[in-house]
C-alpha cells in the first residue's frame, strides 16, 4: 500500500489574535483622512473613502474596476457590484467626497474603464490583493495609535455601518447595506450586545 504524502497549507492567521475587530471613531477617520490628504496620497485616500463608504468586502473591494465607479469621466453617485459567493447584488453610495476622491485616482494613471481600480504594483497579480490591502490598513491605524492587532480589513467595512445602526437602529437597512441574507448575520457582525437587542425589543410593540 502506498502512502501520498499531503502537505497542509498554514492558515494565514495562526498564531494571531482573530475574532471580532472594533471599529474606527469618527475622529480617527478624520485623522487618517487628514494625512493622506496633506501627504497628497492620491491611491490611498481613494481607497480609504471607498472603502468606508462602500461597506464591501475587501475581496470585492480590491476586484473593482473602473467601470463599477465611472462613466467616461464623470464618478457615479451610486454603484453596485455582485457578491462572489452568492452572485447577489449589493448597491452603494459614492460620496461627494468619495467621488473628488477617486476622479483624482482614476485621473492621475490615466486608468481605463476595463482596468483595475487599484492596480497591483507587483506583476504577480492585476488588482491589489487583500493581504496587500491588510497592511495598508495596518499603516493606517498605526499612524493614529490604534492597535494594528483590535484591527483589519473588516474594521473598515464594519466602521460605518455600525454607525448607521447606532443612529438609527435600523438592522435591516444595514442588513441590505451589507448584503447579508440573514438578519442573525448582521446581528454577529455588528456584535449588538444582549443589552442593546433587549432595550430594542423593549421600545417594540406587538
Amino acid at each position: 500500500m502506498s502512502i501520498i504524502a499531503t502537505h497542509s497549507r498554514q492558515s494565514w492567521n495562526k498564531g494571531k489574535l482573530v475574532g471580532q475587530k472594533k471599529t474606527l471613531p469618527l475622529r480617527d477617520i478624520w485623522a487618517i483622512r487628514v494625512r493622506l490628504q496633506i501627504a497628497e496620497r492620491t491611491r490611498y485616500l481613494a481607497l480609504f473613502d471607498i472603502d468606508i463608504y462602500s461597506k464591501l468586502r475587501a475581496c470585492h473591494l480590491t476586484k473593482l474596476r473602473v467601470r463599477d465607479v465611472a462613466h467616461g469621466e464623470h464618478v457615479l453617485s451610486r454603484a453596485l457590484v455582485m457578491r462572489q459567493k452568492t452572485q447577489r447584488p449589493v448597491q452603494f453610495e459614492i460620496t461627494e467626497q468619495t467621488r473628488s476622491a477617486l476622479a483624482a485616482w482614476i485621473h492621475r494613471p490615466q486608468l481605463r474603464s476595463e482596468n483595475y481600480l487599484f492596480p497591483s504594483r507587483l506583476h504577480t497579480s492585476d488588482h491589489l490583493s487583500t493581504r496587500q490591502y491588510a497592511r495598508i490598513v495596518k499603516g493606517w491605524v498605526e499612524a493614529v495609535g490604534f492597535d494594528p492587532a483590535m484591527c483589519g480589513i473588516h474594521t473598515m467595512r464594519r466602521t460605518k455601518a455600525s454607525l448607521i445602526y447606532r443612529r438609527t437602529k435600523n438592522l435591516r437597512a444595514v442588513q441590505l447595506l451589507l448584503g447579508h441574507t440573514r438578519l442573525e448575520s448582521t446581528v454577529r457582525y455588528l456584535g449588538i450586545e444582549v443589552d442593546d437587542a433587549l432595550k430594542m425589543a423593549e421600545q417594540t410593540e406587538v
